[in-house]
């Protein structure tokens, strides 16, 4: 028998060479050579331009990712500049191709102009997103009271185009700025004490006033829809972060959450600073007014040639470029502003133009603007060539006519033999819409509004927000949705003229003159201008009896007497409501008829109004929602701008 000590020691001597051991090194295994290389450089000896991508200092020290396209033998070239938070190397993101036209098929890219122009390309990360160094602030403000740091996309504009005027040397240092939506809202930045060499703005589509009519809210409504935009825009640099999609219909899940706030606590919106300034800000105060660019741009010299375009229906920005023209035409001395509207969606001004929708228009609409107002345009003021003629101040597509029309002005029918004289449309008994004629002070027609069953912006099931049209999101173009589906419920009054026996043509804004009651205490109204089809369409079959939005807008009843300080609505009391809807250049067709419709949801584009006066809609509880009884008097009518013959 072994003794214990020997036991013992026996154990001891093995853990020692347990600990021997487990400290000898690890075997090693033969390396395997990754396939991947340190870095590759793409062969590129046959492609028709050279790509360069490098990062410019601003004043501050922060650099900004920047890509330079440059056509192959180029020299003396202009630039076309496009700044962005969308990731400038997805706009030009075919680098397996060896053409200039097809790497700049991508978003904001009129390729067939830039690339067949010759324009030296260059695309930017504005700062704080994806390449680009810095701190991201939403639509940043200019330096001042919302700004205290000396950079903002004026001063950033001004230092990228130092830089490139000095670091490209095909160029012949003249500079154009050209982008869509946000990417819009940056050259008029760059107008703001503009650089010398910047000869040409192209605002398309702009994000302009955030508040009164662009992204954020009309009329002091909230435009819910928008959230997982600004979930994804601005919780991360490079938009890593998605917004959870939940339900299959957009409208379930916005009746889900409940109120905009409380979907915002769901989903962590909380975290992202822009989230806060919205909710803390639901008013049009100083925050949203000293924003607005169209104020911005009404302070400043008009001394860079500018072409403002404007889609007529634009699902996200149609208030900006229409605003902007308004605010600085006015001080154009020397002819340097002009207008293009067109019927796209947004954005579409670079794509196909043929059709929105439903809708054609019997040929390319978008081809035609580029190749006739935005290359000579181009070619006259960002390559110099004053041998090209100057484009129409105005170029307006006329819809029901389809029909282009060169103009002196805006809002103009027309350039000689006609006017432009408000007319009333009413809102008059029988459900009748009437050109002209007097007032019923006493007459209405009524509904209930219930927060609980809100009217949809469109045909349901309602797809998330989005762009993709392969995967049903057909978002863009919701607004030429026939609006047959709204006419029909009972929480829409609906007011229908007489067939129409001659053309009614109106250029320019309606305004709505609502007198309309409520027995809550706030009210949504919303007002749509609607184009009735004839029952048949011989030509094509699905349109009859389509009912085509011409213009349609929604107003906080809260903000009827002061956009800044909202104020309960008396119950049961007619009072004024008056807002402009958007622009438009349409003829009403003889065998037309034209309907208007009102309603007090527009469910979930906008959040709903609980229509008992709180605080701050964002954050209504479940019992502050309650229906109401809505009287829509007859003494109400729709200025529209119509167009006459001269007297």
């Amino acid at each position: 028998m072994t003794s214990f000590s020997a036991r013992l020691a026996s154990l001891c001597g093995a853990l020692a060479c347990a600990g021997l051991a487990l400290a000898q090194p690890a075997p090693t295994y033969p390396a395997l050579p990754s396939e991947t290389p340190a870095e590759y450089t793409p062969p590129n000896a046959g492609f028709n331009y050279v790509k360069r991508t490098v990062m410019i200092p601003m004043r501050d020290g922060t650099k900004l990712n920047t890509i330079i396209i440059v056509p192959k033998g180029a020299h003396d070239a202009p630039i076309l500049l496009t700044r962005t938070p969308y990731d400038a190397a997805s706009l030009v993101n075919h680098a397996d191709s060896s053409d200039l036209e097809t790497i700049l098929t991508g978003y904001d890219n009129a390729a067939d102009v830039i690339a067949g122009e010759g324009y030296i390309r260059v695309v930017q990360d504005v700062r704080g997103k994806y390449g680009s160094e810095g701190d991201y602030v939403m639509n940043r403000p200019l330096h001042g009271p919302l700004n205290p740091t000396p950079v903002d996309h004026s001063t950033d504009t001004w230092d990228t185009i130092e830089w490139l005027t000095k670091n490209v040397p095909e160029t012949n240092g003249r500079v154009g700025i050209i982008g869509i939506s946000y990417d819009g809202f940056l050259p008029l930045m760059a107008l703001v004490n503009p650089h010398p060499a910047l000869k040409v703005a192209v605002p398309m589509n702009p994000m302009v006033d955030g508040w009164t009519g662009d992204d954020w809210f009309h009329n002091g409504a909230f435009r819910q829809i928008n959230m997982s935009y600004i979930l994804e825009q601005v919780v991360t640099r490079a938009n890593t972060a998605k917004w959870p999609v939940t339900n299959y219909d957009d409208y379930d899940m916005y009746m889900r959450a409940g109120s905009a706030g409380a979907l915002g606590r769901e989903r962590g919106l909380e975290q992202s600073g822009f989230w806060n300034k919205v909710v803390a800000h639901p008013a049009y105060d100083d925050f949203w007014r000293l924003q607005a660019v169209d104020k911005i741009l009404a302070r400043q010299d008009v001394t860079v040639p500018t072409l403002l375009v404007h889609s007529l229906w634009d699902a996200e920005d149609i208030y900006g470029a229409i605003a902007v023209w308004k605010a600085i035409k006015p001080h154009d001395a020397h002819g340097l502003v002009f207008l293009s509207l067109g019927p796209w969606s947004h954005g579409g001004a670079i794509g196909d133009g043929s059709t929105l929708g439903s809708l054609k228009f019997g040929s390319d609409t978008a081809l035609y603007w580029r190749q006739q107002v935005l290359k000579p345009f181009l070619a006259r003021y960002l390559k110099g060539d004053a041998s090209v003629p100057a484009i129409p101040t105005v170029t307006a597509f006329e819809t029901g006519t389809n029909t282009w029309r060169n103009l002196a002005a805006w809002p103009s029918g027309c350039n000689a033999g006609c006017a432009i004289e408000p007319a009333v449309l009413r809102l008059a008994a029988g459900r009748k819409a009437v050109l002209g004629g007097a007032a019923d002070a006493k007459g209405y027609d009524e509904y209930v509004s219930d927060p609980a069953k809100p009217v949809p912006f469109r045909q349901r099931p309602i797809p998330p927000y989005g762009y993709d049209e392969t995967k049903g999101q057909t978002w863009p173009r919701w607004l030429v949705d026939d609006q047959r589906e709204a006419s029909g419920r009972t929480d829409v009054a609906t007011f229908t003229s007489d067939v129409l026996t001659a053309p009614v043509k109106i250029s320019g804004e309606p305004v709505a003159h609502l007198v309309a009651s409520t027995s809550g205490t706030d009210a949504d109204w919303v007002v749509k201008l609607i184009d009735v089809y004839p029952d048949q369409v011989g030509s094509q079959p699905a349109m009859g009896g389509y009912q085509l939005m011409i213009a349609g807008d929604i107003l906080r009843g809260r903000y009827r007497t002061s956009l800044a300080t909202p104020k309960p609505l008396a119950p049961n009391k007619p009072l004024d409501y008056r807002f402009g809807l958007p622009t438009a250049n349409h003829v009403f067709l003889p065998g037309h008829r034209i309907m208007v419709q009102v309603q007090s949801s527009w469910f979930p584009l906008y959040d709903r109004n609980p229509q008992t006066f709180v605080p701050n809609i964002f954050f209504a509880q479940p019992e502050d929602y309650k229906k109401a009884t809505q009287r829509i008097y007859h003494s109400s009518w729709i200025e529209l701008p119509l167009v006459r013959a001269a007297r």
